[in-house]
Formats: structure tokens, sequence, C-alpha cells
């Protein structure tokens, strides 16, 4: 095998992009996570807080 028909087939081979494009995604979840994770804290604390705060006191 020749360096230019190596070259060739290095170039068609696809095997890696599908790594390359699950580490993208994985970083696009992680940057979505770290900009909206205090908000989401946030409206969960307060809807579990109206939730105690409708129970009758404790028996």
């Amino acid at each position: 095998m020749n360096i230019k028909s190596a070259f060739i087939q290095f170039c068609r081979d696809e095997e890696g992009a599908s790594a390359i494009e699950y580490a993208l995604i994985a970083a696009m979840v992680a940057i979505a996570l770290v900009a909206f994770i205090d908000p989401i804290n946030t409206r969960v604390t307060n809807i579990f807080t109206q939730i105690r705060d409708a129970l009758p006191a404790g028996s």
C-alpha cells in the first residue's frame, strides 16, 4: 500500500466521526446544564417549600 492510497483510505474512514459527534453533543449538554442549573435549583426549591408550607403541622 502506497502513501496515496493510505491517505485516501484514511480520509474515507468514518469510524472516528461518531465519537467526535457524541463528544460535541455531550459538551453542549454540559454547557446547557451549567447555564440553567441555578434557575432550575431555585424553582425546585420553591416548589418543595410551597409543598412543605401547605402541609399541616407535624402530628
